[in-house]
């Protein structure tokens, strides 16, 4: 007779994201905290209140994060239960990636397993979150495994390609697909970062499975870049639609956020409402792809890839 079997030692998953406020008392320190501890100027502070106050109030970002940590929490506990537990790290609101850490390892976990909700990696995105977890978990002897990317991940890519297809057909025949990632700045191209390649070999996946061909059916571009001196990663967007609109073969655009995950001011505002709006003054119909939010079968995949980075 065998004796009893060890206990399972387990992992806790950090899942991280940017953050966004829930209130509108929370918009200042938030955009503060962007700022590296700057307060913006009253200007500044108006015109991104009044972003929030376009698409309803607050972000829904809150929640959908929340909602994608339990559909993940979920899949993990399918694959091998009470293993995991998964909570939360945020880039720019509480709490913060270095408050989970402590908090984690203070309840006596030893194991970390990191994962970004986002696709595509650069070591200005990904990259700082999972360094952030590290650098946090570090002085308590305790590693960070991370996931780093899942730009060409299945399920995502079936989700997008799906999405994609009905969308298409409901516009005009002769529509160009933007698929787009958040931009960051220039200096990035000369360190020899991923991240374009990451955005790239996602649209190509996509697009290789509705045979679109790049330049005449698609092609990328950036969006929402930060309003700093230095140049970031373009084309923009809104000067892309701008080009189109004068383009006598093109008469829509569908915009494919792939670079991001959730409904936010990024989509929500910057597409929904300013992209449209641009494709409205260029004689252009436009629309976007779904985001994925808390879709089981991109959550279930993420997991798995948590799965096999703890192993």
């Amino acid at each position: 007779m065998s004796g009893p079997t060890e206990p399972t030692e387990r992992i806790a998953v950090i899942l991280m994201a940017y953050g966004t406020p829930r209130s509108r008392d929370e918009i200042l320190p938030y955009y503060t905290d962007i700022r590296r501890g700057r307060p913006p100027t009253d200007e500044a502070l108006a015109d991104l209140t009044a972003r929030y106050e376009a698409i309803g109030g607050v972000s829904p970002l809150a929640e959908l994060t929340e909602a994608q940590r339990d559909a993940v929490q979920a899949a993990l506990d399918a694959i091998e239960p009470d293993r995991y537990e998964v909570v939360l790290g945020l880039k720019h609101a509480d709490p913060k990636v270095e408050a989970t850490v402590e908090a984690v390892i203070e309840r006596g976990f030893t194991r970390i397993v990191g994962a970004v909700l986002a696709p595509h990696y650069s070591a200005y995105s990904i990259g700082q979150y999972l360094g952030r977890a590290r650098e946090a978990a570090g002085p308590h002897g305790v590693d960070v495994a991370g996931v780093e990317s899942w730009a060409t991940e299945g399920a995502f890519v079936d989700f997008i390609t799906a999405d994609l297809r009905a969308r298409l057909g409901d516009m005009p025949e002769r529509t160009r697909v933007l698929f787009t990632a958040h931009s960051l700045p220039e200096r990035i191209l000369t360190t020899g970062d991923p991240y374009i390649d990451e955005l790239r070999s996602t649209a190509e996946a996509v697009a290789a499975r509705l045979e679109l061909q790049e330049g005449s059916d698609w092609q990328i571009a950036w969006q929402s870049a930060g309003r700093t001196p230095e140049p970031w990663i373009g084309p923009d967007i809104l000067e892309v639609i701008d080009e189109l609109g004068t383009n006598e073969d093109v008469d829509g655009v569908v915009v494919s956020s792939v670079g991001f995950v959730a409904d936010h001011l990024e989509v929500l505002y910057d597409l929904d409402i300013e992209a449209k709006a641009r494709a409205d003054a260029a004689g252009l119909e436009f629309d976007r792809t779904a985001s994925v939010n808390d879709t089981p079968a991109v959550m279930a995949a993420l997991a798995h890839r948590i799965h096999l980075a703890a192993s």
